[in-house]
């Protein structure tokens, strides 16, 4: 590798650190959502990266599928806290439905936010076919059309 080659040479960001930082999926630089996941700010996504100009909703529609992971994140959520509830000593009984009710409505609440971030990340990076991260877009500024 010459000089040049490592002066142009740009570290690959993971994509595990894209997904959990929110970052676009082609250049892994740019945010895909404005504010933090939990905040008083209700959170927006960018309708393209700030950084490569990719338009994220590939198509009409195209975030409904989001849905079906979120739904598939919120079972899993509930079954694990009602799992941990039993394990820290609240027994499953008729007489606890409620408890256990009360518990998953919270926890389903609490979550939400987090739910909507990343079943769209998770869209983003692993059910969109043809969207790759592409090293030739990291540190470049996208073109102003005039």
């Amino acid at each position: 590798m010459n000089s040049t080659d490592q002066l142009n040479h740009t570290p690959h960001v993971s994509q595990w650190y894209g997904i959990t930082h929110s970052k676009c999926p082609r250049c892994r630089e740019g945010k895909v959502f404005t504010g933090a996941t939990y905040g008083f700010k209700v959170q927006k996504m960018n309708e393209r990266c700030p950084h490569c100009d990719l338009k994220f909703e590939r198509e009409p529609g195209y975030f409904y599928v989001a849905m079906f992971v979120s739904y598939a994140m919120n079972v899993a959520e509930m079954i694990s806290m009602a799992v941990a509830a039993y394990v820290l000593g609240l027994p499953l009984t008729y007489e606890n439905l409620w408890y256990y009710v009360g518990i998953l409505l919270i926890g389903v609440f609490i979550f939400s936010p987090f739910n909507y971030r990343y079943s769209r990340m998770v869209l983003l990076y692993w059910l969109s076919p043809g969207l790759n991260y592409d090293p030739s877009k990291v540190n470049k500024q996208p073109s102003t059309v005039q």
